[in-house]
């Protein structure tokens, strides 16, 4: 496999932010927790956190598709296949989390 730059390069800010936010958050639900929260409270911005993670890993793979996936399929050939069998293993994850 050539060596390529990541599909999210020109977005690579934007996903370093978001994840930085998310970051944020996880502390907040630690405060919450050590501050002895009501369980809700703190599942709801669990449930937050997680949507939040989400939205980075489909940013992430449209970006994947949009980028790796489509170059390789215009190449053609056993790395179309490859990108192709990775990408639908990596949304199988996702849809299974």
């Amino acid at each position: 496999m050539a060596d390529t730059v990541p599909g999210y390069i020109t977005q690579k800010q934007a996903v370093l932010n978001r994840l930085r936010r998310v970051e944020g958050q996880v502390r907040g639900l630690q405060r919450m927790v050590e501050g002895d929260t009501y369980c809700i409270d703190i599942l709801t911005q669990v449930s937050a956190a997680t949507k939040a993670l989400e939205n980075v890993a489909l940013s992430l793979l449209d970006q994947h598709l949009r980028h790796c996936v489509a170059d390789a399929a215009r190449a053609g050939g056993d790395e179309a296949d490859q990108k192709i069998a990775e990408a639908s293993a990596a949304i199988a994850r996702l849809v299974r989390s």
